[in-house]
């Protein structure tokens, strides 16, 4: 009866009530907004940085994350190469020489790292291939090297240029070699294309000295979220020589940001629902003076308190519940057409590359954030609703009849 009566209420002033509504259904899409948008931002970092080198999981001597040096080349790849070979998720894998070195061109010189792949193994772990977007990605020439395209402009140089690079050997000699850029990359991140080489795995194990040893196995899993206990499961396998990091450890920063986020993403749902609180506040203040009369009539033939009190409360819950479900309905929505488009940023492009993201954010909805909005916001409307239904309570019937 009393949610009758309120539902009543509630249309005898259209315009109140939709303005009540409104502000909800804006506070809702704001939120689911602005979530699922520092979901997506975050998340394309992480993945961005995943896609482009890191891979799910990584597997090197122990100590070699720390200490990227020559010398630290997997003891026996061929056991562990065994290994991911028998582990049914572990989709894909491939074998790098990674180290420091220089590269020259007649203009200027820069220090990069170097990889060393097999073209084929890397691009089912990488996006490298699919990021040249000049040249080709490798033509099977032993001294042939892909470059990105910053890197490209800091040395000056383009396609079939010829360049110099130059590493410290296994026997501790300065070894150096001529290659030919046949192809340009461009990643979401201007600092890896600057910093960042990919030459064939032989003739880097040439230019090293090294022979056939390897200093890195990087590979992907059936599910990215498998990752830590695969790798937990391949470090007791191959014992304490080897060092195998899931990209969790070797993302660390990153990863906690993701965490942090989920944890403190309440933050913005109290935020908004402050502001809905004072807004519900004003606005039930104003239905209540407005109906000061009336609420002396009900009082005058019998309504208790305790009803009045509840049917201005399910009034305020009743706008709350309708404006949540308009707003997430909305909200969704938009999110939903936004991951097929994404967000285009383009006019911020050279600051979102050095933060590695792109300049497209495509929002990532947190189904578990939204159902907590969903929760929150009705709460939220009949904590607004609370004083001005004490205010009306506290009315002396024969003032309020008399109320002009």
């Amino acid at each position: 009866m009393l949610f009758k009566l309120a539902w009543r209420n509630l249309w005898r002033n259209k315009r109140r009530s939709l303005i009540i509504q409104l502000s909800v259904v804006v506070g809702v899409i704001a939120i689911i907004t602005l979530d699922s948008l520092t979901n997506g931002m975050l998340y394309q970092m992480l993945f961005n940085q995943i896609s482009t080198s890191v891979s799910y999981i990584q597997i090197h001597k122990k100590g070699f994350k720390d200490n990227k040096v020559v010398q630290n080349f997997i003891p026996d790849y061929h056991k562990a190469e065994e290994t991911i070979k028998n582990d049914p998720l572990i989709k894909s894998y491939s074998k790098r020489v990674i180290t420091f070195g220089l590269i020259s061109s007649a203009v200027n010189s820069s220090g990069i790292y170097i990889n060393g792949i097999i073209p084929d193994e890397e691009a089912k772990v990488s996006i490298i291939k699919s990021s040249v977007k000049e040249g080709k990605y490798f033509t099977g020439g032993m001294h042939e090297i892909v470059i990105g395209e910053k890197l490209a402009e800091k040395l000056e140089v383009g396609l079939g240029d010829k360049i110099v690079i130059m590493s410290n050997t296994l026997q501790g000699n300065v070894g150096s070699d001529l290659y030919r850029i046949v192809g340009l990359f461009k990643t979401f991140s201007s600092d890896f294309d600057k910093t960042n080489i990919y030459i064939p795995l032989q003739s880097a194990q040439q230019l090293l000295g090294i022979g056939d040893k390897i200093h890195e196995f990087a590979m992907i899993t059936d599910n990215y979220k498998n990752a830590p206990k695969v790798a937990s499961a391949l470090a007791k396998q191959l014992g304490p020589k080897y060092e195998v990091l899931p990209y969790n450890e070797i993302l660390p920063l990153l990863v906690i940001q993701l965490d942090l986020y989920k944890q403190s993403s309440f933050i913005v749902t109290l935020i908004v629902s402050l502001a809905l609180i004072f807004g519900i506040i004003n606005t039930m203040l104003m239905a209540v003076f407005e109906r000061i009369r009336e609420f002396g009539v009900l009082m005058s033939i019998g309504m208790k308190n305790g009803k009045l009190f509840s049917m201005i409360i399910a009034e305020a819950f009743i706008l709350g519940v309708i404006g949540t479900v308009v707003g997430t309905a909305l909200g969704l929505l938009i999110q939903l057409l936004m991951m097929n488009s994404g967000l285009n940023l383009s006019i911020f492009a050279q600051s979102l590359d050095s933060f590695g993201l792109g300049s497209i954010i495509y929002p990532v909805i947190s189904f578990e954030n939204t159902f907590i909005t969903f929760l929150t916001i009705p709460i939220v409307a009949v904590i607004g609703a609370l004083y001005p239904a004490i205010k009306a309570i506290k009315l002396q019937p024969v003032y309020a009849l008399r109320y002009v």
